[in-house]
């Protein structure tokens, strides 16, 4: 819940942190900023500390992490301390998801794809409902609220993981020495170096565009895949994109996903309120139909990856996102209340399948010694469509979100539906094939 619930609420937070430090609103911005730079980058690296270092500890300590900054956040003098408590909180919550992941393919053998639809339905609910939560919060408490309300989450949380999670395998000191020393700190670099320029140069289309940064983030990432290549135990052993190309092909399609999610969830609270002239209540209201509906489905979506695999519900997911964005583009704009809400309900119905049956795809084609790594990846992955999701939306609406604009989101789901299903299905035979081959 953490990492999705602190990365929505902020957003209603923004005015009252910018009169009370008596800033810009491009000044303030940066609090959403750096909590998504942060996580691109504190995910897999996390995750990766965890597979050395212990799982268990290392969801612990993320906690302690998000304790701290429920703690000092509210106490912060100055703008610059509150954006190191905002990146305290977002180093923490990311270590939260891949140590989870881990234990769950660790030590969950049977009902794997159920276990993580419950993963799924919370993170779903805390991004859809945050900026709900942080309204509440905000006229209760002020801006303070929205980080003291992660305190009783973390304690309960610790007390459960302290004595229910299984023990990480006690190592010595000599091999604990062994593996800090071994571990890639300049892989790591590069890689953080590389995608926070990267991910400012995408965030920078929305004003003036940084092509430097974009080419120091190329330049890095270079110098990332230079290194892991050459180095004996890497960050990420990149040739696992090579030899397990479904896993690649999970990544590409979690990201199709999120830029399609985004662009309805980012998109359509603006077009509600712009075009249609609706307030904050009924568009909320409006917007549960996906979010409620994505909730509900990702149940159903782990039980039925449980009994079929993964492939059948993945080429459904996105199938019906081709489909909801074609209904989505000919007949939303000028649509009724009840016409709305199906088109977001056959939306939800997609993302909520996506985004179980992917996370179990990514358990499945994930060497086992590097789960905490790639799940945190996965979550980079998320990023990553959010932030080109928010790329599209400003280069389409511009100004204002008009009917004319919104029905061009519409054309451009359907090409991202398209293009998912496709691979989805290539995906499907290419497993298939690979696993005969297996066989024989």
């Amino acid at each position: 819940m953490l990492n999705p619930l602190n990365s929505s609420m902020i957003a209603l937070a923004l005015h009252s942190i910018q009169k009370d430090f008596q800033l810009s609103f491009s000044t303030v911005s940066w609090l959403i900023t750096a909590f998504y730079l942060s996580s691109a980058v504190a995910q897999p690296v996390t995750g990766k500390i965890g597979d050395i270092f212990g799982r268990k500890n290392t969801f612990l300590f993320g906690l302690v992490l998000v304790a701290l900054s429920a703690i000092g956040a509210p106490f912060s003098s100055t703008f610059l301390l509150l954006v190191v408590m905002r990146l305290v909180q977002s180093i923490g919550s990311s270590a939260i998801y891949p140590s989870g992941m881990a234990l769950i393919r660790e030590h969950i053998k049977e009902r794997q794809a159920s276990a993580l639809a419950v993963l799924s339905i919370f993170a779903s609910a805390m991004v859809a409902l945050g900026p709900t939560i942080g309204g509440f919060l905000i006229v209760w408490g002020g801006w303070p609220a929205i980080f003291w309300v992660n305190l009783p989450f973390v304690f309960l949380s610790f007390m459960l993981g302290w004595h229910m999670f299984p023990k990480d395998v006690k190592k010595d000191k000599e091999t604990v020495k062994r593996l800090f020393s071994n571990l890639d700190f300049w892989g790591m670099g590069f890689f953080a170096a590389g995608m926070v320029l990267f991910l400012w140069f995408l965030l920078s289309f929305e004003k003036s565009v940084h092509y430097s940064a974009g080419i120091g983030g190329l330049l890095f990432f270079a110098l990332f895949a230079w290194r892991e290549l050459k180095v004996k135990e890497p960050f990420i052993d990149i040739r696992i994109f090579k030899t397990n190309p479904q896993l690649t092909l999970v990544y590409v399609q979690f990201i199709l996903l999120n830029i399609f999610f985004y662009c309805l969830f980012f998109g359509l609270p603006a077009y509600f309120q712009e075009a249609m002239g609706l307030g904050v209540e009924k568009s909320g209201i409006l917007m549960l139909f996906m979010s409620g509906v994505s909730i509900i489905i990702s149940t159903v979506a782990g039980k039925w990856a449980d009994k079929s695999g993964v492939y059948q519900p993945i080429m459904a997911g996105a199938f019906l996102s081709i489909i909801g964005a074609c209904a989505f583009t000919f007949f939303f704009v000028g649509a009724s209340y009840i016409v709305i809400g199906i088109l977001l309900s056959i939306m939800g119905l997609s993302y909520g399948i996506g985004n179980v049956v992917l996370q179990v795809a990514m358990l499945k084609e994930s060497p086992r010694t590097i789960i905490g790594t790639t799940s945190g990846l996965f979550q980079t992955c998320r990023y990553l469509g959010s932030i080109f999701s928010t790329i599209i939306l400003g280069l389409i609406f511009g100004a204002e979100a008009s009917p004319e604009k919104m029905k061009i989101v519409g054309g451009i789901m359907i090409i991202l539906g398209t293009i998912s299903f496709l691979i989805s299905v290539w995906f499907s035979r290419q497993s298939l094939r690979f696993g005969n081959f297996k066989q024989v």
